[in-house]
């Protein structure tokens, strides 16, 4: 699973996704054949340079001649040449050489040196950081695994910084975030994955929640498992697991070990009931759940011909339907969110208490409203979180009210008119949206 989640991280940095990977990376910087090694190439030469670069240059050429195809060899003279040279002007492009060529001689002492090495010259190269994550996390000590987590800090917090003005032309908004999305739900999975083996268990159960959260995916919920299952919470490790069973592979966290799986959501259910009597039956419950979104063809060609509001039936997360015609009449408060949008994630808790807050009185209606694309990762998403708000697919509502930002809460009043509108959790909010709730209440009077 590791060498995947790498692999897969690697290629979203460098390849599938090319405006995350680092600008300052040495541009000597390639991938080597199968078998071979990449070494510095001799005959790109610098501007003029000083008689000091020439001969470092020149000393360059020779330990590389005098290596042959000798990896060892290699390392040898190129480690020598960085001694007689320690400020030669392609120390970088020699130190990603060495790294490349202990790897494959399986030193990872030595590749591990000279790749923390390249990031002191390079520190925004994401490249030889997660290679340096994956080494530090083999050692296992202490230390080893407080620089592994900073180096996954340091790369998550660029990735959380890129805007979409940065990504490529030839890439449109939704695949942009769906690769940021990919990329760090993984990130923060490694952060936990981490923060597990440094026995963090609470950071690791916030990260990996907050990887789940960005997308559904069954890793995370399979170390969620074993975090409750360390908490003594065996009710959610049961949640957990079951969650990690059903979820498809994919994504970042691919050839789950799905046996392995079983066998931990067995013995905490033998654990609890004693038997594993009816564990079939809640594992069939639990993949019909999440899946039954997915049944529905062409959501997107629902309620076209929708003149107005109340003419609007939408979806429960369960694929029933509703009508919005029976609220006609009564104020109606609207919250639209997505699981990949983090604001939502702080201001739907918040909707949902000032929605219970408001839920003795019949003339008001709270409804939040989802509008991902992908609508399996709804229902998984929802029940990671726990939340309990009535909940529908926008169904085309969201295009109805000119929806444009995420999160976006509006009012209607009895007569279906819009008189409120906000976007994103500004501070007050909670008591902003109870005077305009109940300022909507009164005017009805």
């Amino acid at each position: 699973m590791r060498q995947i989640l790498f692999a897969a991280l690697a290629c979203v940095l460098l390849g599938c996704c090319p405006w995350a990977r680092s600008q300052t990376s040495s541009p000597q910087a390639t991938n080597p054949a199968p078998g071979s090694v990449s070494k510095p190439d001799p005959t790109s030469k610098p501007d003029p340079i000083s008689k000091k670069d020439a001969d470092a240059e020149l000393g360059l050429q020779k330990a590389i001649a005098d290596s042959g195809n000798d990896r060892a060899a290699l390392v040898h003279n190129l480690k020598n040449y960085l001694l007689q040279f320690p400020d030669a002007p392609r120390k970088a492009a020699v130190h990603r050489a060495l790294v490349e060529a202990c790897q494959q001689l399986r030193d990872s002492a030595c590749a591990l040196e000279y790749a923390e090495r390249l990031i002191a010259v390079h520190p925004d190269d994401s490249e030889m950081m997660m290679l340096a994550v994956n080494l530090l996390e083999k050692q296992g000590d202490d230390s080893s695994l407080k620089r592994a987590s900073g180096y996954v800090s340091r790369v998550l917090d660029r990735v959380e910084k890129t805007s979409p003005d940065q990504r490529p032309a030839r890439s449109s908004l939704v695949e942009w975030q769906d690769h940021q999305n990919q990329l760090r739900s993984g990130l923060y999975y490694l952060e936990g994955q981490i923060e597990i083996s440094e026995k963090n268990y609470a950071a690791a159960a916030k990260d990996l929640q907050t990887s789940y959260a960005i997308r559904a995916n069954a890793a995370a919920a399979e170390l969620l498992g074993e975090v409750s299952e360390k908490r003594n919470d065996l009710a959610t490790a049961i949640e957990d697991y079951l969650l990690a069973f059903v979820l498809p592979e994919a994504g970042l966290t691919e050839k789950l070990d799905r046996h392995e799986v079983r066998m931990k959501l067995g013995n905490v259910w033998r654990k609890v009931y004693g038997t594993e009597n009816g564990l079939g039956a809640q594992i069939l419950a639990t993949y019909d759940h999440l899946r039954a979104p997915a049944a529905v063809a062409n959501p997107g060609a629902r309620n076209k011909d929708a003149k107005d509001l109340f003419a609007f039936v939408v979806r429960k997360l369960d694929g029933t339907t509703i009508s919005l015609a029976p609220l006609k009449g009564k104020v109606i408060v609207l919250s639209f969110w997505a699981t990949w949008c983090d604001p939502c994630r702080e201001l739907e808790p918040v909707f949902n208490q000032v929605a219970k807050n408001f839920a003795g009185d019949k003339d008001a209606a709270f409804l939040a409203v989802n509008t991902d694309e992908d609508e399996s990762l709804v229902a998984p998403f929802v029940a990671r979180e726990k939340w309990d708000a009535s909940m529908v697919f926008a169904d085309g509502l969201d295009d109805f009210m000119s929806v444009n930002t995420l999160p976006t809460v509006l009012i209607l009043d009895h007569s279906g008119k819009i008189v409120y509108r906000t976007g994103g959790l500004a501070e007050g909010f909670p008591e902003a949206l109870t005077v305009a709730v109940r300022t909507a209440l009164n005017s009805g009077k």
